[in-house]
């Protein structure tokens, strides 16, 4: 009896189609398509828009405070024929910009320190345990956000006199602390509540104390979150003016917005609207270097919570 053996299929040659599926992927619609081509042109178109709108009086500024007064009105938006360093010298020396500038690292600084010292360890108290009183005492901050300053002014200027710090660069930090708690603790309150909690239980457990673990774990690990509100601010107490105007009466201990003021009003009797224009620059470039040096921390600050 004879058995009839199936021969084996033979290898499919290079080349040779295996399957009739057609496996390639589907073309879009055309209309789709071009929809979507349309609405990227115009987004992009808006933001260049937006950047040259915002980038633009930035460029002209710093342009013109190296031209002289006469070309500034003659031909405001040709390059300067040379470039007037005077301008700056006379800026920073007979217009006191170099006192506005120290007087105002003196006070953001300090208060810059201090807001993120003392937001810092209130966030992470308020995000990490659980007491009577802890969301009172959270909404205490929030309501402080929402709270006007020009309601505040006067007893605060009252308060401020009778502690005898009017007219003082201390006294000046330690309102600006007072002024930018609310939003600093709001910020890293939320950011600390994304953090893990496994590390500092670890921690816990090899004998670490609360202020050892605060200090040498989680605020590192808090550092994005830190950067981001530090950059805001930074910004917010460096361009602040009223509550320098209303504290800040001593010409001596003036900082770099009021000092702009009486710049512009001095110079501008004068005619010297280069010098004008240098001490607005110089008020202008450590913002700009600061965001341009942590541009990618904000973000990073920013996004964190969404991202854990």
């Amino acid at each position: 009896m004879k058995t009839t053996e199936t021969p084996a299929p033979l290898p499919a040659e290079s080349g040779a189609t295996v399957s009739k599926v057609d496996t390639a992927p589907a073309a879009r619609p055309s209309g789709q398509k071009k929809d979507g081509t349309v609405l990227n042109v115009f987004s992009h178109g808006i933001l260049v828009l937006w950047a040259i709108m915002v980038v633009m009086p930035l460029v002209w500024a710093v342009m013109t405070s190296f031209k002289d007064d006469s070309s500034i009105f003659g031909s405001p938006w040709s390059l300067p024929d040379k470039l007037h360093f005077d301008n700056w010298a006379r800026a920073w020396t007979d217009a006191n910009m170099s006192d506005y500038f120290l007087n105002t690292v003196l006070v953001v600084g300090g208060s810059l320190i201090g807001t993120l010292v003392l937001g810092s360890m209130a966030a992470y108290v308020l995000a990490r345990f659980d007491f009577p009183g802890n969301r009172f005492i959270y909404y205490l901050f929030i309501g402080g956000m929402s709270f006007p300053v020009m309601l505040a002014l006067v007893p605060l200027f009252y308060v401020v006199n009778n502690m005898g710090l009017l007219n003082s660069i201390h006294g000046l930090i330690l309102v600006y602390i007072a002024y930018s708690l609310p939003f600093t603790v709001f910020f890293l309150t939320a950011f600390f509540r994304t953090l893990p909690t496994s590390v500092a239980e670890a921690a816990f457990v090899d004998g670490a104390s609360h202020t050892r673990t605060f200090f040498q774990i989680m605020l590192p690990m808090a550092k994005p979150g830190l950067i981001s509100v530090g950059i805001f601010n930074f910004l917010g107490q460096w361009n602040q003016y009223m509550l320098p105007t209303v504290l800040n009466t001593d010409p001596d201990k003036k900082v770099l917005t009021q000092g702009l003021v009486q710049l512009a009003v001095s110079q501008g009797y004068k005619g010297d609207w280069s010098g004008l224009f240098a001490g607005l620059v110089m008020a202008m470039l450590p913002v700009l270097a600061a965001y341009i040096v942590f541009q990618r921390q904000v973000v990073q600050g920013l996004t964190a919570g969404a991202l854990k």
